[in-house]
């Protein structure tokens, strides 16, 4: 049973760094007219766990994007400068909105393993009782 705890560990690890991962993108997507914003960027790190020593994944630490900010010519916006201009966000919607899509579809993977682990687990248990 100890593989079947160990498969569930793994893949419950997928799904709180994905979800970590989303919380991060539409706080970038949701900043994206937020001027002076800079994007978050999340890394995952592996650490083993239990006494197995099971590898599982976890989000690292959150870092800003130092990328240049999008220069905006608006010399009516309260924010411009005497040459009317004022530092925008560096968020790229498209690329938010891929990464987005990406880390969706390796929540639903990991869901899917964790299901599948679950199911396997209880047809198990069912054939020893019988």
């Amino acid at each position: 049973m100890s593989d079947f705890s160990n498969a569930l560990s793994v893949s419950s690890s997928g799904l709180r760094a994905q979800a970590a991962r989303l919380r991060h993108l539409s706080e970038n997507i949701s900043n994206a007219d937020t001027p002076g914003y800079r994007r978050k960027l999340i890394s995952f790190e592996t650490e083993m766990s239990g006494r197995d020593r099971v590898t599982e994944v976890t989000p690292g630490k959150v870092r800003l994007d130092q990328s240049e900010l999008e220069r905006i010519h608006d010399p009516t916006h309260p924010l411009a400068d005497e040459s009317g201009h004022f530092e925008g966000s560096n968020v790229d919607l498209l690329i938010e909105l891929a990464d987005a899509r990406e880390a969706q579809r390796s929540y639903e993977a990991n869901l899917k393993i964790f299901e599948q682990t679950r199911k396997m687990s209880s047809g198990l248990m069912d054939l020893l009782r019988r």
